[in-house]
């Protein structure tokens, strides 16, 4: 699964170093537990559309308001196999089509994450869908215990449990240490919850929302773990979907027995490729004139950390945090993006250099995320998801041992990418993850040659097992997720909207780019 780091670029970065969800080894196949909306009873099926804003300081609320949308709560189960037991909301949002004498449907979504919210991005969907918008209506819903939803917060002083292993076995200890400290929180805090939290239950969710809409199918757009989503609640409610978009493209049987496992080379190759566009811009930012000194650069803090953590504003960030950043803002692929990213490493270059450097919003944002409790409820949540799909396994010596191995290719990115995570601690799923994606309906799938968060294998992979489906394949670009206004490739744009509009499938593969787009 691919983890969204929340602090970097919105839904990608929020999509990367939050966001560092890797999509479980295996899909998951129909349950024997209660899976349809018939089995809840008629109280957990009704919606009272309202306004958003639920208070002076709910700017979410207003930008909804403003967008012309409508915002529910749906009563659901917490556990689906005892629907009479204890219930939980849903956060639901919904732009009406504007055209409803040639409405197609409604439209649902999900941003990634795992446990990004939903319902915040619903006017930027309807910008990227364009006149197509226009007959959806559009349906943002927040998964359980994210976004507007009663959060679950474990009360960790991290927004992301992942961290470097470092360069030693004491390394490897201290973070096998802090991991379990994690996993021990939740359990204290948050155990009653913990085997509720699953993509199987969020499509559950999500086909809830669908029986109380009043719709016998629903087209659906995933990006990045919304793919893994998707792909879920296709193999558990078989026949319920209409138009289907996939961007940024998981499989969910390539054995991952844990976040982003065996992604160092494309996380290298996007890295790079990054230092590339520095180096155009040395004069700048002083991170080296050649790519490989922009490289070199990067090294220099990491090996400075070690020596001693890096005192960046009122923090402090040392040999297990520092790696993160090489890590965490990847995916943007856009001029605005590689721009921020050189100012990050600019100052983390001067705190190397100097003993002391300034942050600026970004950074003080990235760093009150995954050095203070700012973000406790976002990672909890997250984490939860990831040891419920991809539980990995409960030996970390398995991990060490990776570490080791991965080492000397991929000395950055093997001790981060291979690393204990608390899922080696975690209360056991409920459900085994156990899959059978062998679908055979209409789909259209996006991704980029450079993706560095799902590797463009796993999306050919996927496409060649699903034979209805389209591929569409962008070169020359690192992005993880492209379809939308902030990243702004046309090709893509025209023809995912052109699928959701006519629901007709281009006849055959496409390739688009290669591109470089600004944001608007």
């Amino acid at each position: 699964m691919t983890i969204t780091f929340r602090p970097a670029f919105g839904r990608v970065v929020a999509a990367a170093l939050l966001a560092v969800a890797a999509l479980p080894a295996t899909a998951v196949a129909v349950p024997q537990a209660s899976t349809t909306p018939a089995d809840l009873s008629p109280d957990h099926r009704h919606l009272v559309w309202k306004t958003c804003t639920r208070g002076p300081d709910d700017d979410t609320g207003k930008a909804l308001d403003r967008a012309g949308a409508q915002c529910a709560d749906l009563t659901v189960p917490l556990d689906y196999a005892s629907p009479g037991g204890r219930t939980i909301g849903i956060a639901v949002a919904r732009l009406r089509a504007a055209d409803p004498a040639h409405r197609i449907g409604t439209l649902l979504y999900n941003m990634g994450g795992p446990a990004d919210p939903a319902i915040e991005s619903l006017p930027a969907v309807g910008a990227a869908m364009g006149e197509t918008a226009r007959r959806y209506d559009i349906v943002g819903v927040d998964p359980r215990f994210t976004g507007r939803n009663t959060p679950l917060n474990c009360g960790w002083r991290t927004e992301t449990y992942f961290r470097s292993a470092g360069s030693d076995r004491a390394g490897f200890e201290r973070m096998r240490a802090f991991e379990r400290g994690l996993a021990e929180q939740c359990r204290d805090r948050a155990g009653a919850l913990l085997p509720y939290v699953s993509t199987r239950n969020a499509a559950r969710d999500m086909d809830a929302v669908r029986a109380a809409l009043g719709e016998r199918r629903i087209s659906f757009y995933g990006v990045s773990y919304g793919t893994y989503l998707g792909e879920v609640y296709t193999a558990m409610f078989p026949g319920r979907t209409d138009r289907v978009v996939l961007d940024g493209v998981h499989d969910p049987s390539r054995l991952a027995p844990w976040a982003e496992y065996g992604t160092e080379q494309v996380n290298e190759d996007a890295l790079r490729h990054w230092a590339g566009w520095a180096a155009a811009h040395d004069r700048t930012y002083g991170l080296g004139a050649t790519a490989d000194a922009v490289l070199a650069t990067l090294d220099g803090i990491q090996a400075a950390a070690v020596r001693r953590p890096l005192s960046i504003g009122a923090y402090r960030v040392d040999r297990h945090v520092a790696p993160l950043f090489d890590y965490a803002v990847l995916g943007d692929d856009t001029e605005e993006g590689d721009a921020l990213i050189a100012g990050v490493f600019r100052t983390l270059k001067q705190a190397a250099d100097t003993g002391h450097a300034e942050p600026d919003a970004f950074l003080t944002a990235f760093l009150a995320a995954t050095l203070t409790g700012d973000g406790s409820s976002y990672g909890s949540t997250q984490t939860a998801y990831l040891c419920a799909d991809t539980p990995g396994p409960r030996d970390t010596e398995v991990h060490w041992r990776a570490i080791e191995r991965t080492r000397a290719r991929h000395p950055l990115f093997g001790p981060i990418l291979n690393n204990v995570t608390p899922c080696s601690f975690w209360p056991r799923p409920k459900e085994q993850p156990i899959t059978t994606v062998h679908n055979n309906i209409p789909a259209l799938m996006v991704n980029t040659t450079g993706d560095p968060r799902v590797p463009y294998s796993e999306a050919r992979q996927m496409h060649a097992r699903w034979p209805a489906s389209r591929l569409v394949t962008v070169t020359g670009s690192y992005r993880h997720g492209v379809y939308g206004t902030d990243y702004g490739d046309a090709c893509v744009n025209d023809t995912v909207n052109g699928y959701l509009a006519t629901g007709r499938l281009p006849t055959a593969d496409l390739r688009c780019g290669p591109v470089r787009p600004t944001r608007p």
